[in-house]
């Protein structure tokens, strides 16, 4: 038996309950700050959940979505829109960060004491594509390789098409696992609002309003330019192009918004993303299933676009050297490349940064500035991630005909040809 207190627990809607999980985080994490450090283990754990589903739910989902395509020439054209949507705003978020890093005087005096800048082994593009290629796909599955793990997956899925009948155990083993992980996922899904509320609290604990006061004119570009590029560009997509009103669209992403900011992780974000694609984008599972893992690994419009872009501005200004057209046009052109290059690259925004400022001759020094307070921008540059991935989700899905309204376990060729017939 339930009690009354629990069953109206359960009547508020999700969203909700992540929201108010966020807000009094901060309240504890301000009022309380040496309490809200010791609640570092209570968001450590939901982190941890969260990982733990990542490797098998990726796996398991993406192999179940290219089987339920079933035409390889029908995969091949979806994949290509959906690459093809997350390169084109990337570049909308370049240019928008170099307008709003022009418009910024960041060249007041700093006193800010920054994290020491580590020398980073940055691979050539040649040997990225090689390494996207595991080795040993199950030592790519224990160290948690994404994109090796995507290419395998594919790869295995697209192996049980051709063979036909006889991979049928091997796709009814696959499609089962995936259904056990996703209900494993909505069982760790239960503990969001209490991971959210540690997250935060520990954050604002640790660090404190103080922390952004040196550096406030960055952090504050920063935002702007996400929540320009979020409202703006992604609620046009969605309103033009897929079918949606602007205002459904963030009611239903606003769960994996908030755990996006909160852990910074667009792979941790996976679960919350998924079920608010499925349930609330009524995007099919199969496909949601397909374009989420990848988006995570390469649709980069915050770490790769507008961040790049308005640090390299003010690296440039705090050290006094100018910039000219050609400077903005190769840090656009470099930060929507190093975007797709860098992917499966640990530290990607820092990655992405120091090839940017390599390009157009910067001190890589001036990473130190921003460095002491990548936490706070990366919460912000994620949940832009996270965002655009759910917008393709929604805009290639309604105009491929994978939606799903009524029932969530009908197949991508299902829908397809009852879109046919209607």
């Amino acid at each position: 038996m339930s009690s009354p207190a629990l069953a109206v627990y359960r009547s508020i809607p999700f969203w909700q309950k992540v929201l108010a999980g966020f807000v009094l985080g901060a309240t504890v994490g301000l009022l309380l700050p040496e309490f809200a450090v010791q609640l570092k283990p209570l968001g450590d754990l939901f982190i941890n959940a969260i990982r733990m589903l990542v490797v098998p739910l990726v796996f398991c989902s993406l192999v179940m979505a290219v089987t339920s395509l079933g035409d390889d020439n029908r995969l091949g054209r979806i994949g290509i829109k959906t690459v093809g949507l997350f390169l084109l705003t990337a570049v909308i978020a370049s240019a928008l960060g170099l307008l709003i890093g022009s418009m910024m005087n960041f060249s007041a005096e700093l006193s800010l004491t920054a994290s020491s800048v580590r020398e980073r082994d940055i691979p050539p593009f040649a040997q990225v594509l090689v390494d996207v290629v595991p080795r040993n796909p199950i030592a790519a599955m224990a160290e948690g390789n994404i994109l090796q793990v995507l290419l395998f997956a594919v790869l295995v899925g697209v192996a049980i098409n051709q063979v036909g009948d006889k991979a049928e155990p091997v796709k009814r083993f696959l499609h089962s696992g995936a259904e056990v992980m996703y209900q494993i996922t909505r069982m760790v899904l239960a503990l969001t609002p209490y991971g959210v509320f540690g997250l935060i609290a520990w954050m604002l604990g640790s660090f404190g309003l103080d922390s952004l006061l040196p550096l406030a004119k960055f952090v504050v570009a920063i935002y702007i330019a996400c929540l320009i590029h979020i409202v703006l560009v992604y609620g046009t997509a969605v309103q033009l192009f897929g079918g949606i009103s602007i205002r459904q669209f963030f009611k239903a992403v606003f769960p994996a918004q908030l755990v996006a900011y909160a852990s910074a992780s667009s792979y941790g974000t996976l679960p919350v993303s998924t079920r608010c694609v499925t349930e609330g984008l009524d995007v099919s599972r199969q496909y949601a299933s397909f374009v989420l893992p990848m988006g995570a690994t390469i649709n980069m419009d915050g770490c790769g676009g507008i961040y790049p872009a308005i640090a390299a501005i003010f690296i440039a200004q705090i050290y006094g050297i100018p910039l000219g057209w050609i400077d903005y046009g190769i840090i656009m052109a470099t930060a929507t490349l190093a975007s797709i290059g860098t992917a499966g690259v640990p530290g990607t925004a820092m990655v992405m940064l120091t090839v940017t400022l390599n390009a157009v001759g910067l001190p890589l020094e001036g990473i130190a500035f921003v460095a002491a307070i990548d936490r706070i921008i990366d919460m912000m540059r994620t949940a832009t991630n996270v965002t655009g991935d759910m917008m393709v989700a929604r805009v290639i899905g309604y105009r491929e005909g994978l939606l799903v309204t009524n029932e969530p376990t009908t197949t991508i060729n299902e829908q397809s040809a009852t879109n046919e017939a209607n």
